[in-house]
């Protein structure tokens, strides 16, 4: 996100049209969503957190909110599918963005008769994923915002 802020800076737009505040959700997030002055905030996650969100938003001014909340996307797969194609695609819809997404095709239902084959070769594929700097072309992972994606999406 701050990489985001740089380029929009670089690019000219004026002070204070787009606003990235970095921290964490107790402190800057409630800040933000309970501040009279701010009058829109776009969240992406939980929906717990956007129920929070809605609530200080209408105990301080009423504000503007965009909500991309919960999802848990599911992929399913066939047996006629294209199985090097349905390995691919659902390693990208789970791995996407980190996996910090809240449209991540977290969930994979397969057909009976090539379950075995699909998770097999879906361990292979994600045994090659190369994990790096974001700046990196070749990088298919990079950092994560905090620990929990850490140990739940590598």
């Amino acid at each position: 996100a701050l990489y985001i802020g740089a380029l929009i800076m670089e690019a000219g737009f004026p002070p204070g049209v787009v606003n990235i505040i970095p921290g964490y959700g107790p402190t800057a997030g409630a800040a933000i969503s309970g501040h009279p002055d701010v009058d829109k905030v776009a969240f992406t996650g939980s929906t717990e957190v956007g129920h929070l969100i809605q609530q200080a938003a209408g105990a301080s001014n009423l504000k503007r909110v965009t909500l991309e909340l919960g999802g848990k996307s599911p992929n399913i797969v066939f047996a006629d599918a294209n199985l090097d194609m349905a390995i691919e695609m659902s390693h990208f819809a789970l791995f996407f963005n980190q996996g910090q997404c809240c449209c991540a095709g977290s969930r994979t239902f397969v057909e009976e008769s090539i379950y075995d084959e699909f998770v097999r070769r879906s361990v292979e594929r994600a045994k090659k994923r190369k994990v790096g700097n974001a700046l990196d072309p070749g990088s298919e992972n990079s950092a994560q915002n905090n620990q929990w994606p850490c140990d739940h999406t590598s």
